[in-house]
């Protein structure tokens, strides 16, 4: 009766909202539906332009289906709110997958008015993230345009400004571009920018000329960019939309109550075993990913005392409502002024990335750190700052410090005296600018004052709190807080400090935090320097901020300052030069945009995801093992049927594959993976089915709930889960001959000649993510006669048939595979792409319905001897690289050869290599970019600076003696060096040495650390080098199927094909008649197509009763033409295998010979970077990268300057702050981006210095260029030499404060992410 009566009151509604000022109104809404799920797949455009809701809500891509979702900021919107109170119109960025639709009730949605200026600074690549980067660029605009305090910009900018822009996309994660170039995008913006600092981009060029034919400088001018008015030209909010504000709302089980009484109303009424969800921004989604469904969803952002901030307070507080949004609370924070309130909004704006701020409410990230042990800054710093929580119950309200909320004791107030406040926060996190989870934070709260008899700070009050790491909550450390009152601060006192924090802050067992995995047991010191010592590692542990170097006195005041050199110069604009661009072949060769950039930009580009879902289409999400080896009973899925709303239409596993068909999911050079696990699971994450059900979400959350039943145990051998246990049980994959590196030289005798040896050392490398934005996704859609239409986003489409024809039992002219595009690959997108494509395929040829899905990477050993003389010469290396293949072969053994190719890049006299590709029960590795190279890279660099280690002298005199001369990169690299002309990596090293002022910023750096103590920088010079196989495509003329419909290029095997005809089918099809010829019945391995004017161009008209007739006569012509071709190795190959000789053999061997001549060549390149370490957090800033590449002839600088840019910034990821973790069992336990931190915007250089070489004319080379796209990946590894460098640098100090000698030249190296701090401060 209650809940009738209260339905009663609050009238039904229907939800509404605008998109740029068109309304829209839905009158019945799954309230767990998201702004991007609700126009998921199907929708019609991605763009502005729309064509009807629902397919059109949102212009950017689904990312909200991926595992990489949900913090990428791919889906990121501007939404507009409407206060009727005040008036005011709030402008946010959004994340859509976070955000649910039912929360956009009277709001409106506005679009970015031109994406030219994303096209014309080349600032899209795959084009996947590029609208969601638009969306944030504008609504950082829109934002800065409506400041009412800021001076209006010069005609045609904002009034954003260039320290603004800088952040505007520090959210949005991109893996193509590298960041560089769009943030020049958004800099030119700015009103404060100077256009000349801004990077290539296609609106002006330097030394062109006027029309009069004069020579200019080219001074950029902002005319010469897309015109940009004030406030982004979008029209205000809808005044339909303020009309329609009303008291309250509700659709369907969705309540937004406007007063506290109407939700005390709603919570009374529920019944019990009912469950209920209060809702305000649901970013929790993004943490705890929710399956089961709530019975009633209550929106609180409309109830006033909720959503209000009061300030203005005599005493100096604040009041927050719950619902208020943590940007809003640091707006306000920082408008009340004051130390702690400025550095409380200081640190919020570091907590996620803007679009989730936007939406994340205070009190629901408090609530989350009470209860989910989640490692909240916002629970920190308040701790710290002494919040309290006011908690109404019924009608009782009560204050509860955060401790008792915490469910702590209340906090002991200290003394009053005068004395000087300070506070300070900390966090330690991957990134710089938030979005990312710290490892560990803290806010100290102290008053301190000038000690009479000490001379030095006495601390009156004290109020300590750390969180994240690894503890429940946010927690003070009182005996640190009863500790030191009353006490001055000095390294006696900071001693007993240290021991006793130890004792108040200890994570809690199992924490999965690597910063936490060493945690100290016990403390030391030595000449007033605090250590913390674990084992063999010793780490430095905190700065508490009132050591005496960080306070000072004046005249009886109390100051805090900073003496740690945190504070640097200003570094200058980034700078991209292109020497000596070729105009031979105009415009090949110029820096013209990449076609397709705007529409990429504009969200109108058509990925997988964005074709519109058939009628009637399905969804699927494979059910994973999760025991290697465990016999499987059966997969179970009847538990969570009774709980779901949805049931599933069906099960596809290994029984379903049709009769004629296998149990295939990839094949590649070297072998098959099968698509489903059958009796067992090989490894934890192999498929062992497919669930198929009538939405996404159903599919996924009844894949999720599926009980796989084991039966027993493992009856044979245990699995084996490390490369020392294959080795053991010789567990090996072979390896071809053609792929086993030869080695170099005597390496016994090389030996002797040694006049120092290290012997067994060991590098231990890891892996990283493909992360593409785009994850795998396919679309199988059934077509007549067993035909079947496969839209995947793969690198391999033609593979892709082949597979799935085979699974499906059906000749491969029944399958059409069709990629229009890709949202980034990086080699993740050519194998590994087709299991998702097969399993749809097979679905929908089972179920005779459409069906789509989205899917929701190894360590290396290596052991090395080397042999070398005092000088630093090397004479003689010998490595044993074990290499985890996983269960299957996949791509694995090229990895030798790639390994080899880029070890090669110093002369290391005599050569020794033995490879061992490993089989495990860990799931199949694949090719990620530059497979191989970069690894052979770091171990080159490791051995490199392991004798440099032994011989005490910088890594680089070892690097300069040991770089190849051309004599000896022939013996190393063989045809592939060319002639001398072509070896040019010496002058590029000098060149980049010189460009970079290495010299004098060698002496700044030694300078620098001598000057510092707690912040220390290394800087390294390495160069590159990289072998290069062209294989020569087949082209059309030489091809023996040119009436096939096959990709134009190389081909192996033969097959059935399929044959374009220009006549229409109207009735009576034109059919070309095919005979049998040589046994082989060519009828029933042709397969007559659909016309497509595409593929068959001239095709006539189907008129006149003419068409079969000239259909006929030009495949009798082409067939002659085919016969003419084949005849010559026909006889050949009959003179050799007489009657055994098979048409599929003929045509197989014809594709192999007809194969042009191969092309092989080295890239070359060398980097300089320079990195600042701070020992007490073990953060890690680069601040300057230079890098010089030798392009050849570059066919587009443009294109190949965001090459190089964006290798680099991926193989900054590998080094610095990628980890792919696993449990004991193999399965993956890193998953997106909450714990997967690749790049962002602020990681890369400060200053990213690039200058793209050209080296002339090469008759072999296509146009003399050369490749760009894995190459520059490896220079990046002079980040990771620069921080071993720094690092060096900080033992030295310590051992000279007293503390423990460095170790000597380490026998174990690792390429573990040194920005965590037990990693970069290891001992």
């Amino acid at each position: 009766m209650a809940e009738h009566r209260r339905r009663r009151e609050m009238k039904a509604q229907s939800l509404v909202f605008a998109i740029n000022g068109e309304r829209f109104e839905l009158a019945s809404v799954d309230p767990t539906t998201t702004l991007l799920s609700s126009c998921g797949p199907g929708r019609a455009t991605r763009g502005p332009r729309f064509s009807g809701f629902p397919s059109s809500i949102v212009i950017l891509q689904s990312a909200g289906f991926l595992p990489f979702s949900r913090g990428c900021g791919a889906c990121v919107v501007l939404l507009s709110k409407y206060d009727p109170v005040s008036g005011e119109i709030e402008d946010l960025s959004v994340s859509s997958c976070l955000t649910l639709l039912c929360s956009v009730h009277l709001c409106s949605r506005r679009v970015p008015p031109d994406s030219r200026r994303i096209a014309g600074f080349h600032a899209s690549q795959c084009g996947f993230c590029t609208p969601g980067v638009c969306m944030s660029i504008f609504s950082a605009l829109v934002n800065a345009d409506k400041a009412p305090r800021r001076p209006d910009p010069p005609p045609g900018f904002s009034k954003l400004t260039v320290a603004e822009a800088e952040k505007a996309v520090a959210g949005n994660l991109c893996r193509c571009t590298g960041y560089r170039p769009i943030v020049d995008v958004c800099k030119s913006f700015a009103g404060d920018v100077d256009l000349e600092d801004l990077g290539l981009n296609s609106f002006w060029r330097r030394g062109e000329t006027t029309k009069a034919g004069a020579a200019t400088a080219a001074v950029a001018t902002v005319d010469m960019l897309p015109s940009y008015s004030l406030g982004g030209g979008i029209g205000t909010f809808p005044d339909f939309l303020k009309a329609e504000i009303k008291a309250s709302f509700f659709v369907g089980s969705w309540y937004a109550p406007k007063s506290l009484g109407e939700l005390h109303s709603i919570l009374r009424s529920e019944g019990p075993g009912n469950r209920l969800k209060l809702v305000a921004g649901n970013t929790a989604a993004g943490v705890y990913k929710e399956v089961d469904r709530y019975d009633r969803y209550v929106d609180l952002r409309l109830i006033p005392e909720l959503n209000e901030i009061r300030g203005g307070d005599p005493a100096g507080f604040v009041e927050i409502g719950a619902a208020v949004s943590i940007s809003r609370a640091a707006v306000a924070l920082e408008r009340e002024g004051g130390a702690v309130f400025c550095k409380l909004a200081t640190h919020l704006r570091k907590v996620a990335a803007e679009f989730v701020r936007n939406t994340a409410s205070i009190g629901g990230n408090l609530v989350m750190a009470q209860r989910g042990k989640f490692p909240s800054d916002v629970a920190t710093i308040f701790l710290g700052a002494g919040a309290s929580v006011s908690i109404e119950v019924g009608c009782q309200r009560s204050l509860l410090s955060l401790e008792e909320f915490f469910e702590m004791p209340p906090s002991t107030p200290g003394r009053e005296r005068k004395s000087k406040l300070v506070f300070e926060t900390f966090r330690a996190a991957p990134r710089e600018l938030g979005n990312a989870v710290a490892y560990v934070n803290a806010a100290f709260l102290a008053r301190v004052a000038a000690g009479e008899a000490s001379g030095g700070p006495v601390v009156e009050s004290l109020r300590l709190a750390f969180g994240a790491y690894g503890g429940r909550h946010a927690t003070r450390a009182k005996k640190v807080e009863e500790f030191l009152t009353g006490k001055p601060v000095n390294s006696g006192v900071m001693l007993e400090v240290i021991r006793l924090l130890r004792e108040d802050i200890s994570p809690e067992e199992g924490t999965d935090h690597a910063l936490t995995e060493s945690a100290p047991p016990l403390v030391s010191s030595s000449r007033g320097s605090v250590r913390a010592v674990a084992g063999e590692k010793e780490t430095l542990l905190l700065s508490t901020g009132f050591q005496n170097e960080h306070i000072s006195f004046s005249n009886g005041e109390v100051s805090a300052v900073d003496r740690s050199g945190s504070q640097r110069e200003k570094l200058p604009p980034s700078r991209q030069a292109i020497e000596g661009s070729s105009t031979e072949y105009h415009p090949v060769g110029q820096a013209v945009k990449k076609v397709g950039a705007e529409i990429q930009a504009s969200g109108e580009a058509v990925y997988v995801d964005d074709i519109p879902s058939p009628i009637g289409c399905l969804h699927g999400a494979f059910v994973y093992g999760t025991r290697p080896l465990v016999p499987v009973k059966e997969v179970n899925l009847k538990n969570q049927m009774a709980a779901a709303t949805e049931e599933p239409v069906a099960f596809i596993s290994v029984k379903d594959i049709p009769s004629g068909g296998r149990n295939i999911g990839t094949g590649a050079v070297f072998g098959d993976d099968p698509l489903f696990g059958s009796s067992c699971a090989d490894y934890a994450g192999q498929p062992l089915g497919l669930v198929v059900a009538e939405t996404q979400r159903a599919a996924n959350a009844i894949a999720r709930k599926a009980e796989v039943v084991y039966e027993g145990e493992i009856t044979g051998p245990p699995p084996i889960m490390s490369v020392e246990e294959a080795v053991e049980r010789n567990s090996l994959f072979d390896v071809p001959p053609f792929l086993q590196p030869t080695s170099v030289g005597d390496f016994d005798q090389a030996m002797e000649e040694a006049d120092r040896k290290i012997l067994s050392a060991q590098i231990v490398l890891g892996s990283q993510y493909y992360f593409y934005m785009e994850t795998q996704t396919a679309l199988a859609v059934p077509d007549e006669d067993d035909c079947m239409v496969v839209y995947s986003s793969s690198q391999c489409p033609e593979q892709a048939q082949k597979i799935i024809a085979q699974c499906l039992g059906l000749p491969r002219h029944n399958v059409r595979v069709i990629t229009r595009r890709v949202g980034g690959g990086f080699g993740g997108k050519a194998v590994r792409s087709i299991p998702v494509a097969t399993a749809c395929a097979l679905a929908a040829f089972k179920l005779r319905r459409p069906v789509r899905m989205y899917l929701d990477r190894k360590t290396d050993m290596v052991s090395y001897s080397v042999g070398f003389k005092e000088t630093g010469k090397i004479t003689a290396l010998r490595t044993e690289i074990l290499v985890d293949a996983g269960t299957t072969t996949d791509v694995s053994p090229i990895m030798p050869l790639n390994i080899s190719g880029a070890l090669k890049k110093y002369d290391w006299g005599a050569l020794s290599m033995d490879f061992k590709i490993c089989k495990t029960n860990r799931p199949t590795r694949s090719a990620m970019r530059g497979p191989g190279e970069v690894q052979g890279t770091f171990i080159a660099e490791a051995v490199v600076e392991h004798v440099a280690d032994e011989l005490a002298v910088d890594p680089e005199a070892v690097r300069e003696v040991n770089m190849h001369t051309f004599d000896s990169l022939r013996r190393f690299h063989g045809p592939s060096a060319g002639d001398p002309p072509e070896f040019t990596l010496p002058a590029v090293f000098s060149r980049v040495a010189a460009t970079a002022e290495l010299r004098r910023r060698r002496e700044e750096v030694r300078r620098f650390n001598g000057e510092n103590r707690w912040r220390k920088r290394g800087i390294s010079h390495v160069p590159i080098l990289q072998p290069v196989f062209l294989a020569a495509d087949t082209g059309e003329g030489r091809s023996p199927r040119r009436w096939f419909r096959r990709r134009r290029g190389r081909r192996r095997g033969a097959g059935p094909g399929a044959l374009d005809q220009g006549g229409a089918d109207g009735g009576v099809r034109p059919r070309p008649p095919f005979g049998r010829g040589g046994g082989v019945d060519l009828l029933h391995r042709v397969r007559v197509v659909q016309a497509d004017s595409l593929s068959l161009i001239q095709g006539g008209f189907t008129a006149g009763s003419t068409t079969s007739e000239s259909s006929c006569e030009a495949v009798r012509i082409a067939c002659n033409e085919l016969v003419a071709r084949l005849m010559p190795l026909k006889n050949r190959l009959l003179e050799q295998l007489g009657s055994s000789l098979t048409w599929d053999l003929l045509i197989g061997q014809y594709s192999v010979l007809s194969q042009g001549q191969a092309v092989r060549y080295i890239n070359y390149g060398a980097a300089v970077s320079e990195v600042e370490v701070d020992l007490l957090t073990g953060a890690t800033k680069i601040l300057r990268s230079d890098l010089a590449y030798d392009g050849g002839r570059s066919l587009n600088p443009a294109v190949d300057l965001g090459q190089i840019e964006g290798a680099f910034v991926q193989g900054l990821g590998f080094f610095m702050s990628e980890e792919y973790l696993s449990n004991s069992e193999g399965l993956v336990t890193t998953e997106g981006t909450w714990d997967y931190k690749i790049p962002t915007v602020d990681t890369i250089p400060k200053q990213f210095n690039v200058e793209l070489i050209s080296s002339g004319h090469h008759q072999h080379r296509v146009l003399s260029s050369k490749a760009s796209g894995e190459p520059p990946l490896l220079l990046s590894v002079s980040v990771h030499c620069a921080t071993r460098e720094a690092i060096r640098e900080a033992r030295k100090e310590l051992a000279a404060l007293g503390g423990p000698e460095p170790p000597p030249a380490c026998s174990s190296w690792t390429s573990r992410p040194p920005c965590r701090c037990q990693e970069a401060l290891r001992l």
